[in-house]
C-alpha cells in the first residue's frame, strides 16, 4: 500500500478516505454506534482521510465525528478531516441555496468546529459554487480562512478545470472533489489533467457508483424509499433494470479475480492516478472490508483492459443526476 498526497503540499494519507456522508440519514437510518464502529474499524486499518459536510444530515455526521473524537482522543492526531459549507436550506422553500459570502463561509465553519470538537479542519471545501460570485472572491474568502488557522488548505467540490485553474492563481488549492468510478467518467475530460498539472488531489465521492458497482446493489425497492436514489435517473426504471444487467458481468470479473465487485471497482479508480483518492462510505463493516481490499490490490494492463471490456466508457443508463440535481455542479464537457 503507497500512501497519497492531499494536495501538493499538504499530508500523506491512506490511499482510501472515508466519506462520511454515511454517518447521516441520506442512504438509510443509521446510528451514532454504528457509525463509531466504522470509525474504530478506519483507525485500525490506518484509514486516515475522513470527509464530511455540514449538511450532512445538517451537522449529524460531523457530530457523530465530533463525539467519537471526544471519547478517542488520540484519533484526531491519526485523522486527517476535511468537511465543507456554501450550501444552506432554502428559507423560502424546498431545496437548498448557495451561499459563498464570507459571512456565511465563517459562520458555518464555526459551527463545523464546534460540532467537530476541533481547532481547525484539515481541508475545507466549498462545496457548491455560487455562479453570482467571481471565483477569485470566494478563493480569498477561503485564504481568509486558513490564514485565521481554522483550515489548513482549501478544496472546492463538483467545479470546471477552468474555475480549478482560476482559484488555484489566488491561493493554492489541495483538492477538488468530484464524483468519479467506472459508472461517472467526465473528469477524464480535463479535471484529472487540470489537477495532475497543478499538484491538486481528486477526491472521488461515490467510487463504486452508489452500490451498482457492489456485490449487492441496492435493490429496486429500498431505493423507493430513499428521495434521492428514487430521483435519480440511473435508479429509474427502466434505467435501473438495464444497469443491474450491465454491471452482472463485472460482479463476475471481480469474482474470477478473487476480489469484490466493489474492492475491483476501486482499485480501479486509484488506478487512475497517484492524485485520485476515492472516499467510499458505508453503514456496514463487512462493506468498509471489502472497500479496503483495494489498497494492496495493483492491476496489470491487463487487468484494466479486462475491466474496460466489461464496462466500457459510456456504459451506463441515464444521466448521473435529475435536472433539479444538476443544480449547483458546474458541467465542462
Amino acid at each position: 500500500m503507497q500512501s497519497r498526497q492531499l494536495g501538493r503540499d499538504g499530508p500523506m494519507i491512506h490511499p482510501i478516505g472515508f466519506g462520511a456522508m454515511s454517518f447521516s440519514d441520506f442512504y438509510g437510518a443509521t446510528d451514532e454506534l454504528e457509525s463509531h464502529v466504522i470509525l474504530d474499524m478506519a483507525l485500525e486499518a490506518g484509514v486516515t482521510h475522513i470527509d464530511t459536510s455540514n449538511v450532512y444530515g445538517m451537522g449529524q455526521s460531523e457530530t457523530v465525528i465530533g463525539s467519537y473524537l471526544k471519547v478517542n482522543r488520540q484519533a484526531r492526531d491519526h485523522f486527517s478531516i476535511a468537511t465543507k459549507g456554501g450550501i444552506t436550506r432554502n428559507p423560502n422553500g424546498p431545496g437548498n441555496i448557495f451561499n459563498n459570502s464570507p459571512e456565511h463561509l465563517q459562520t458555518e465553519l464555526d459551527n463545523s468546529l464546534k460540532r467537530l470538537g476541533v481547532e481547525a479542519v484539515d481541508l475545507y471545501y466549498l462545496h457548491r459554487r455560487d455562479a453570482n460570485v467571481p471565483i477569485e472572491e470566494v478563493t480569498e474568502t477561503l485564504a481568509a480562512l486558513v490564514k485565521s488557522g481554522k483550515a489548513k488548505a482549501i478544496g472546492f467540490s463538483e467545479i470546471a478545470p477552468t474555475t480549478l485553474r482560476r482559484a488555484h492563481a489566488v491561493h493554492p488549492v489541495a483538492a477538488v472533489q468530484s464524483e468519479y468510478s467506472l459508472s461517472t467518467r467526465s473528469p477524464e475530460l480535463g479535471l484529472l489533467q487540470t489537477c495532475a498539472e497543478l499538484g491538486v488531489a481528486v477526491v472521488a465521492f461515490s467510487p463504486v457508483g452508489r452500490s451498482m458497482l457492489t456485490d449487492a446493489p441496492i435493490s429496486i425497492e429500498a431505493v423507493q424509499d430513499l428521495p434521492f436514489l428514487k430521483n435519480n435517473p440511473r435508479f429509474m426504471t427502466p434505467n435501473y433494470d438495464a444497469n443491474l444487467a450491465a454491471t452482472a458481468s463485472f460482479r463476475a470479473l471481480a469474482a474470477d479475480m478473487g476480489l469484490s465487485a466493489a474492492g475491483l471497482a476501486i482499485a480501479w479508480v486509484l488506478a487512475q492516478g497517484d492524485h485520485v483518492i476515492p472516499i467510499p462510505g458505508t453503514r456496514s463493516v463487512a462493506h468498509f472490508a471489502e472497500l479496503l481490499q483495494a489498497a494492496n490490490c495493483v492491476l496489470t494492463p491487463d487487468d484494466l483492459q479486462a475491466i474496460e471490456a466489461t464496462l466500457p466508457i459510456g456504459w451506463a443508463h441515464g444521466d448521473r443526476y435529475s435536472v433539479s440535481q444538476w443544480i449547483g455542479p458546474e458541467k465542462y464537457c
